[in-house]
Order: structure tokens, then sequence, then C-alpha cells
């Protein structure tokens, strides 16, 4: 289809803007990587923009030898896709009966679910519930009060709802059972959607904070999140091992700059292998009703 004067002109300040919206995402993240391969002085004296200046990659070699950041980066790892593989499962398995019509009693649970979108736990009967379970000091007090995003869910839910039920009605006259029909013809018919709500639920379990804060009291489970904070609000940490070392290639704002590089770029690489699931996932499941 030919496009008109105007089309072109629509295309081409997307495009403009797009490119700019991109630009302006990357260049903090460009910065401060420019920061952490620069000397001290020329960090603290602010003449670093987007090309390290006094070119050192002393920062990045203390940072990738400290066995603590490490640690904290594994304990990340495992939530991560711990996390993701627990929330995925149970999630197909709440928006596969909710999304059949012939289930009696999903509008009333349907109900039920959507309410917590509205009225959260209040944060002190929230901690007191994990506390009495036992999960203080340990990473299932990040991954199992969580578990189940309703938003996800959701989206999950109207996904399956798409899906001729003409599939279905076929599965069960050829004498498959729920289990086989779910997993069998509706998850491979799934792949974007779920693709899309796993990159939900990864990022969200990479960037755990707030739980952590609550219920993890040992530095040596604190997740990625937690170590990160802890460099930047506690600098002298930081300075205190750049004198010992008595190494003056590096100081605390490189160190943090490296360090927040180090806990963002991990889970940034993931999405270009969920792209070409990733939009179409998210409109699909988001759609029909």
């Amino acid at each position: 289809m030919k496009q008109t004067y105007g089309d072109k002109i629509f295309s081409i300040l997307n495009y403009v803007c797009l490119t700019g919206a991109a630009v302006t995402m990357l260049m903090p993240l460009v910065h401060l990587l420019a920061v952490s391969l620069s000397s001290p002085i020329a960090a603290d004296s602010k003449q670093v923009f987007l090309i390290p200046i006094e070119f050192t990659v002393a920062s990045w070699e203390h940072i990738l030898q400290n066995k603590g950041l490490w640690g904290s980066f594994g304990i990340t790892v495992y939530i991560t896709v711990m996390g993701t593989l627990l929330s995925m499962l149970f999630s197909v398995l709440t928006a596969y009966p909710l999304s059949h019509k012939e289930f009696l009693v999903r509008k009333p649970i349907m109900f039920a679910i959507i309410i917590t979108m509205i009225f959260n736990a209040p944060l002190i009967p929230f901690f007191l519930t994990v506390r009495e379970l036992g999960m203080m000091n340990s990473v299932w007090a990040l991954i199992l009060p969580g578990l189940i995003s309703t938003f996800n869910m959701i989206i999950i839910r109207t996904f399956l709802m798409g899906i001729p039920s003409e599939l279905y009605d076929s599965a069960r006259m050829d004498g498959c059972n729920d289990a086989g029909i779910l997993f069998r013809i509706y998850l491979p018919l799934s792949k974007p959607v779920l693709a899309t709500v796993s990159l939900f639920y990864a990022v969200g379990y990479w960037n755990t904070f707030q739980r952590a804060v609550l219920f993890i009291r040992d530095p040596n489970k604190w997740p990625l999140q937690m170590k990160l904070r802890a460099y930047l609000t506690s600098p002298e940490e930081l300075a205190a091992v750049n004198m010992a070392l008595g190494d003056y290639d590096f100081n605390t704002t490189t160190l943090k700059a490296a360090t927040i590089i180090f806990a963002t770029v991990p889970i940034i690489l993931v999405y270009p292998y969920l792209q070409k699931y990733f939009v179409k996932g998210s409109m699909l499941g988001s759609v029909k009703e």
C-alpha cells in the first residue's frame, strides 16, 4: 500500500522521536560506563561525559575480584531463575481453568483475584505472616510471597481465551485430559505471551529490593540490589578497601559506577533474545476479554 505524504511525515517524526527516546535512555548507562573506566581525578572533577578520560580498568578489576559481590550475584541469579519458573508454572495453572467459560466458579474467583489488585496486604501483617512461616533470612522469602502477579496472570488468561475452543473440544474427543491439552496444545501456541510474562517476572525478581530489606538480615544472603545499596550508601566501605590495597587507580566514584553497570547490564542482555515475542505477546494478551 502506497504511503501518503502525511504518512511519510508521521513515519519520519516517529523514527526521530523513538531514536531520541532510545538515546536519552542509553546515555546514563554510557556515562556510568565511561566513569567506571576513567581515572579517579577525572571522575571526581566531573570531566567525564560519554568517553573515558585517562582510561583504566582498575575499578572493574576490583569489582570482578570481589567475592562478596559475586556471591550476591549468584543469589540474584538463583532467585530470578527459580522465581520465574515457579511464577510461570503457577500463573499458567491459575490462568488455564479461568480461561474456560465452562468453569462454573470462574467469575467469583476472578472477582476475588482482581480485588487483590486494588487492596494490597498491609506491610506489618505481611511481615508478621512471612516471619511466622519461618522464612526470615531465606531466599524463599523473596520468591514465595509474590509468586503470582495478578496482572501477569490476567495477561496469560486473556491470551488463552483467544485460542479457538475447537482445539480443546477436538482434544477432549480424542481422549486427552486437561493436563495434556494445556502442555501439549495450549502452551506451544502461547510462546509469545509466555516469553513476555517471563521477562516481566525475571525483571521483578532481578530487582528484588524491598522484600530483601524486610526479610534478609544476613549480609551473606543479600541479593545484588542490596549489595549495590550498601555500596552506594556506605562509601566508607569502598574507601577502606581502596586504602587497604594502596591502589589509587580507582576510588568510590568509579567503583560505584562499575557496580551499577555490573548489576544492571545482565538483565538488559536478556531482552534481545525475547524481543521478537515481546510486542506480539503483550498485544495479544491484552486485547480480547
